[in-house]
């Protein structure tokens, strides 16, 4: 199926590259890269030269990628909303890796992301792309939102034990920590290496603006406090939650494991996961304990923020859409050492 990409000069668009590379169904045939309008793939990426030898970044134009059976929009968020309403009936599969289409409410972009949403009458027919949740909505989707990293692995952490009763609606703590690629490509003085070398720090204070997705995915209040860690790829979620009233908070771990008994990416350990563990597979690790001194349960997931909390989902809910296996393309094994 010809493939296209739009924005595959940043991190996410790169990852994109990287995994339909070994994708034995996608090909692909465009990617768009805006200011690398020009540079081979090859050049920029030179880890991407094997496979990519002669695919050259052109402009950031929706008609090029008209007619294409399968379109990944991996732009900063409030550019994609323009060129996924133009592509929307254009292309067999569109899947936003941004965060445009993911709230249901349009009111929230201006509150949260700082502009008017300008396509509305489009999020009602967008499935949101975390298959572990939706997978049955992603069948035969044509408009799918994946997941932001953070909203992922609190979601995958949480939602079942909300779900259950095991933990509270209301006052959940999510303290999550990234790896710097999550920032993107273009340089940015907080996050340049100097500055996040040996050292950990939070930011976006009860203002950060996965919050209202995280809420909409888990079902629950959500106080979000996002940190930065010196490292490239990895997310940890460590998720607190006063325990429910109907009681069976001691099962955390055994729901989390019913839960994802099947599921091909999620892993539930009794031990607690590093990021290293996930280092470049579509793999969430997760545990939970639940603490009968302080009637707390506490959850934890890792990821790799750009695979299964980027590219990686995205291919994930685009092989269940274009009805190919879910798993195809997509390594579960990571990286050690």
């Amino acid at each position: 199926m010809k493939t296209g990409i739009a924005g595959a000069s940043g991190y996410l668009g790169a990852e994109l590259l990287r995994l339909l590379a070994g994708h034995p169904d996608l090909e692909v045939a465009v990617a768009q890269g805006d200011t690398s309008a020009g540079t081979p793939v090859a050049e920029l990426y030179p880890s991407l030269a094997p496979e990519y030898r002669d695919l050259v970044y052109c402009d950031l134009d929706p008609d090029g990628l008209d007619g294409l059976d399968v379109v990944f929009v991996a732009l900063p968020s409030g550019r994609s909303q323009g060129v996924v309403a133009e592509l929307a009936d254009r292309v067999g599969l569109v899947v936003d890796l941004g965060a445009d289409f993911r709230l249901r409410d349009a009111s929230l972009y201006p509150r949260w992301y700082g502009f008017e949403h300008t396509a509305p009458e489009l999020l009602a027919r967008f499935v949101y792309g975390l298959p572990e949740l939706f997978r049955a909505e992603l069948e035969d989707a044509r408009l799918v939102a994946a997941p932001g990293c953070y909203v992922t692995a609190a979601t995958i952490a949480l939602e079942p034990l909300v779900r259950e009763g095991l933990i509270d609606r209301a006052g959940i703590i999510v303290d999550a920590a990234s790896g710097t690629s999550g920032a993107g490509r273009s340089p940015s003085a907080a996050f340049h290496h100097p500055a996040v070398n040996e050292s950990f720090s939070a930011y976006k204070l009860l203002e950060h603006r996965h919050t209202p997705e995280m809420e909409q995915a888990i079902g629950a209040q959500v106080l979000f406090t996002p940190h930065v860690a010196p490292m490239t790829r990895g997310i940890l979620a460590t998720c607190y939650g006063r325990a429910g009233e109907g009681g069976g908070a001691s099962r955390a771990l055994e729901v989390l494991a019913e839960a994802y008994r099947e599921e091909p990416f999620v892993q539930v350990s009794r031990e607690p996961s590093s990021t290293r563990e996930t280092y470049g597979s579509n793999t969430v690790r997760v545990t939970a304990r639940y603490d009968e001194r302080t009637g707390h349960v506490v959850a934890l997931a890792a990821l790799d923020n750009l695979v299964k909390g980027g590219a990686g989902q995205a291919i994930q809910a685009a092989n269940i859409a274009l009805g190919l296996r879910e798993t195809t393309g997509l390594p579960k094994l990571g990286l050690v050492p």
